[in-house]
């Protein structure tokens, strides 16, 4: 399975970005090999459909969930139209995620905003 994490550094000690669309990345972590990769969010400077591009990527690199603290509605639209599973993040730790997501400690993100279109949204 591939968890998809938005976050500031290529980094697993550090900080799970606030913003979806707009992180500076992701971070894929496989739990299989429990490897990590960090892929740029080329979506993160768009003047406007930042969490469309940012959920095709996540698409694209095959991510089962994402875990994130919140997504806009059209970003959501794409993920689950694709079966990627939405999960809230915890608190700002990306290891701490990573765990609770494992010990089934997460919930489901259900309240899905209606984005900001255009407006950078951090």
């Amino acid at each position: 399975m591939k968890i998809a994490i938005p976050v500031d550094d290529k980094n697993i000690k550090g900080n799970v970005c606030l913003s979806f669309g707009r992180a500076p990345y992701f971070m894929l972590h496989d739990t299989e090999n429990k490897e990590n990769s960090y892929i740029i969010n080329s979506a993160a400077n768009s003047q406007g459909g930042a969490g469309i591009k940012a959920a095709q990527i996540i698409l694209d690199n095959k991510a089962d969930v994402l875990i994130t603290p919140r997504c806009g509605e059209n970003a959501a639209h794409v993920l689950k139209a694709a079966q990627i599973k939405i999960y809230k993040s915890d608190n700002n730790s990306i290891e701490d995620n990573l765990k609770k997501f494992k010990e089934n400690k997460l919930k489901p993100l259900d309240q899905i905003h209606h984005g900001f279109h255009g407006h950078g949204g951090k």
